[in-house]
């Protein structure tokens, strides 16, 4: 089996990317879904968190998370510290379920920050600009510049995993020339 990772910054297209590939037959998992689905009711997250509100209807909110990690780099590194392991499993299960397929892609958004490169044969890295990342995620999010520059600045500088990616996609364009980069490039 061949294990394709496909990573891009906040607002990059990887999901656009993911659903290319998800109708094109090909099986695919997303990490910020296995992040989300650790996020409802993480005991460790809770008792890591207890002084800091972060819940809302007994759950842990994403947003008042979000909003207090983005804000701190030391809460952040400590969600990071307790979320990541967990990731990384969730993936190994993925791969463990899907290994009679010959390829399968995971869409991994901080696959460099995290330092789970060699889980992977292939990177698959989408270059947006940051303008246009940045107008998407005001749009899309609906959250202020600041916040969405802070998000923006919390993951490595897009040049730098250029260079460390096997295939690049440039999704500076519309939805319709993304597909037809994605065909050429990875089908």
């Amino acid at each position: 089996m061949i294990k394709y990772a496909i990573v891009g910054n906040i607002a990059s297209g990887k999901s656009a990317v993911e659903n290319i590939l998800l109708k094109a037959g090909e099986t695919v998992a997303d990490a910020d879904r296995f992040s989300h689905e650790l996020l409802d009711n993480n005991n460790d997250i809770i008792n890591a968190f207890k002084d800091y509100d972060i819940c809302e209807n007994g759950k842990i909110s994403r947003d008042k998370l979000g909003k207090l990690v983005f804000s701190d780099r030391k809460l952040k590194s400590l969600l990071e510290s307790i979320l990541h392991p967990q990731i990384k499993e969730k993936i190994k299960e993925f791969f463990d379920k899907n290994q009679d397929k010959e390829r399968v892609f995971v869409s991994v958004p901080l696959l460099f920050e995290v330092g789970i490169e060699n889980m992977f044969d292939k990177i698959i890295f989408i270059y947006c600009d940051d303008k246009i990342r940045l107008e998407r995620l005001l749009k899309r999010e609906n959250y202020t510049k600041e916040y969405a520059k802070a998000r923006m600045k919390s993951q490595k500088n897009q040049d730098g995993k250029v260079k460390y990616s096997d295939i690049v996609i440039y999704n500076n364009s519309t939805l319709e020339e993304l597909e037809r980069l994605v065909k050429k490039l990875i089908l």
